[in-house]
């Protein structure tokens, strides 16, 4: 069940945001296989005076377009989350045209006890969602 805060400035429209939590959603499935009905997506527009960055952001210019994307969810491998950044990068740029530049994600995992959902079926050798079938091995 992961969870998926968006920030950026004030004044996008709502297709654009639709376009962007479609991005989203679809690296989502297709990198940790959550199910496709597994979709929740908070974004939260900024005014230009809380939205405070410098126009060069180590070493790569950014726009007014930029976005801060906060993702929480249970542990993954290194591996995973670096083709789950990759997804959402690419995925961004064809669904919504924003520039690789212009996105920055940051994981925030917690421990698969700390969900909960009315509905949610948990697999309990495994902690993650029964529907999941590749899930990262137990330690």
């Amino acid at each position: 069940m992961p969870l998926i805060n968006v920030y950026l400035r004030q004044g996008t429209t709502p297709e654009y945001r639709r376009n962007v939590s479609a991005a989203l959603h679809k690296a989502m499935v297709d990198v940790l296989k959550i199910p496709e009905d597994d979709q929740f997506h908070v974004f939260h527009e900024v005014t230009p005076d809380n939205f405070h960055m410098q126009p060069i952001v180590f070493g790569l210019p950014r726009s007014e377009r930029t976005m801060f994307i906060q993702l929480s969810f249970n542990q993954r491998t290194a591996e995973q989350k670096n083709e789950l950044f990759r997804a959402i990068v690419d995925n961004l740029r064809l669904f919504a045209d924003v520039p690789e530049e212009d996105v920055m994600i940051a994981v925030f995992e917690t421990a698969r006890e700390n969900w909960w959902a009315a509905g949610r079926v948990v697999n309990p050798e495994t902690g993650y969602d029964a529907r999941m079938t590749d899930v990262p091995a137990t330690s």
